[in-house]
């Protein structure tokens, strides 16, 4: 249980980082709030409530790459190239559709699924990248 417990712990961190870099002003931020159409106000609210997501997500990361984990070790996926490739299946197969069905009955635009299904397409990819090297 201990040895698998630190490549999950690494892949839900850098999943974590990557939200960091993603929805940062250096690649996505400013695209994703006019995207979402967000107020100065519903901005500040949300960061009043930012721990708490944060906390959420990391909690939603390391379900993510338990069940990655345990899904790759049943295939035999013990490389890098496997774990990525795996962790691009997972989101095709599994994130997007959700994601997209999703975003049919939502009133959100078209730019804001893009930017966070591009998220979830890399820190899938990086999370069985991770958890294969660690086979």
């Amino acid at each position: 249980m201990i040895a698998h417990s630190l490549p999950i712990l690494v892949a839900a961190v850098a999943a974590f980082l990557i939200g960091a870099l993603w929805y940062s002003p250096v690649l996505f931020a400013k695209a994703w709030v006019r995207a979402n159409g967000y107020t100065p106000e519903k901005l500040a609210a949300m960061q009043a409530n930012a721990g708490r997501a944060y906390g959420g997500s990391f909690v939603a990361f390391l379900v993510m790459a338990s069940i990655l984990g345990l899904l790759l070790r049943h295939i035999g996926a013990d490389s890098i190239a496997d774990g990525a490739g795996w962790g691009f299946h997972a989101w095709l197969g599994f994130a997007l559709p959700i994601g997209f069905t999703a975003n049919l009955y939502s009133d959100k635009p078209a730019a804001a699924f893009l930017i966070d299904a591009g998220y979830q397409l890399v820190y899938m990819t990086v999370m069985g990248a991770i958890l294969g090297g660690w086979q």
